[in-house]
C-alpha cells in the first residue's frame, strides 16, 4: 500500500528548493555584476590601459631626474649644469651677461 506525505513537508521542501534557487540566481547575478564580474571586466582593462600609460611617463620622467642627478654627481660635476643651477636659485649673474626677463 502507498503511504502519502504530510502536506507540511512539501511546502517545506518547495520552500528549501526556492531559498536555493534564489541563493543560485544572487550568486549568478554576483558573478556577471559584481566588483569583479564581467561587467566590470572592461573597466577594469580601461583602469589597466590608463595606468601603463602613466607608468610609462613616470619612467621616462625619473630617467630624466636620474640624469640630471649623475650630471650632478660631486665627483663629475658637469660645469654648464652647476653654472645653470647656481645662476637659477641664487638669481645672480656674471657682468657681462645680460638678463632678458621672458612674461
Amino acid at each position: 500500500m502507498r503511504t502519502m506525505r504530510p502536506e507540511p513537508n512539501i511546502a517545506k521542501e518547495r520552500f528549501v528548493q526556492g531559498l536555493a534557487l534564489a541563493v543560485l540566481l544572487l550568486m549568478g547575478a554576483w558573478v556577471i555584476a559584481g566588483p569583479s564580474g564581467l561587467v566590470a571586466w572592461g573597466e577594469n582593462q580601461r583602469l589597466l590601459e590608463q595606468r601603463e600609460a602613466k607608468l610609462a611617463e613616470l619612467r621616462l620622467e625619473r630617467e630624466r631626474i636620474r640624469n640630471r642627478v649623475d650630471l650632478l654627481n660631486p665627483q663629475n660635476v658637469d660645469p654648464d649644469l652647476a653654472g645653470e643651477l647656481l645662476r637659477g636659485n641664487l638669481n645672480v649673474a656674471r657682468p657681462d651677461e645680460m638678463v632678458m626677463l621672458v612674461p
